[in-house]
């Protein structure tokens, strides 16, 4: 039997469809999960040009066809039809350190069921799906597509894909995702990016602005409560790195505690303040969490 807290399976995570109904994108403004959220800056559809026709009483004149009137003298009216399909991206981080929990499922598991959640959310309202999924020493894109069938291909691409070996902890495969998730985000793209989002550059910052001008960016932070803060003091805690040998870890010193802590706050603080300076939607889950309560919250649609 696989334990899904260290391991996922293609039937657990077709089953999240039935979690899926419901979930965002959707067109309503949404809070962060952290104290102080601010609004979601998610527009809803776009709307696509349909045609023109004679200006008639009533008629709003922001749409008035100026080229038109000018060139005939007569005033019209532009008509709009609502875009019934988007394309949603959904771009996975499977570097060696999502692999990683001391309570819960390690991040890399909770990233491949809330990529799940979100994909199947698309594809139940119609929207195209795509992915784009890597590591260290892996990169696979898929390109979006209608129906169940994308998710399943995500989901069977996310399954298959190589264990990162130990020790592996290159932060530039981060940077050239998120150049080929630039280069294949088409202008009014949903991006959802799930990572734990170390070793994020002031480059990467700009990738992600010049994303955001044209799309709706969702930035899903997952983290372990070891990284907020150490366990309690008191105790010689044993951690293991890779196939190494066990090692001790001893947590008294009070100055190394508040230390560690701020680190994790600054850490937080620098990912909502970019989001917030960018316009993208910040949604935080650690690895005890269900991911699909905090997506849920992350769009408003339960009580914080």
């Amino acid at each position: 039997m696989i334990d899904n807290r260290l391991q996922y399976s293609v039937e657990e995570l077709v089953a999240l469809r039935h979690e899926a109904k419901g979930i965002p994108p959707a067109p309503r403004q949404a809070r962060s999960l952290l104290e102080g959220g601010y609004l979601s800056p998610f527009k809803g559809r776009g709307m696509e040009f349909a045609e023109t026709r004679i200006y008639q009483q009533g008629d709003d004149i922001r749409h008035m066809e100026w080229r038109i009137f000018a060139r005939t003298g007569k005033p019209h009216i532009k008509l709009f039809r609502e875009e019934r399909e988007r394309t949603v991206l959904v771009w996975t981080d499977f570097r060696q350190p999502m692999f990683f929990a001391t309570r819960g499922r390690f991040k890399a598991i909770q990233a491949a069921r809330a990529a799940s959640l979100a994909s199947w959310g698309a594809t139940l309202r119609g929207d195209r799906l795509g992915g784009l999924i890597f590591s260290e020493q892996e990169h696979r894109e898929l390109r979006p597509q209608r129906g169940d069938r994308a998710v399943l291909n995500l989901i069977r691409e996310m399954t298959r894909f190589p264990l990162p070996p130990p020790h592996e902890d290159d932060s530039r495969a981060f940077s050239q995702a998120l150049i080929r998730l630039r280069r294949v985000a088409l202008p009014g793209s949903l991006i959802f990016l799930f990572s734990d989002f170390r070793g994020m550059t002031s480059a990467d910052h700009t990738h992600l602005a010049h994303m955001a001008k044209h799309n709706d960016v969702t930035l899903f932070f997952l983290h372990d409560p070891l990284e907020r803060s150490l366990p309690p003091p008191g105790g010689r805690y044993p951690v293991a790195f890779g196939s190494g040998p066990p090692r001790l870890l001893q947590v008294d010193d009070p100055r190394i505690r508040a230390e560690y802590a701020a680190r994790f706050t600054r850490r937080l603080e620098q990912l909502t303040t970019l989001c917030r300076t960018l316009g993208l939607l910040f949604i935080s889950c650690s690895t005890e969490e269900d991911a699909t309560t905090v997506l849920r919250r992350g769009y408003g649609l339960v009580p914080l």
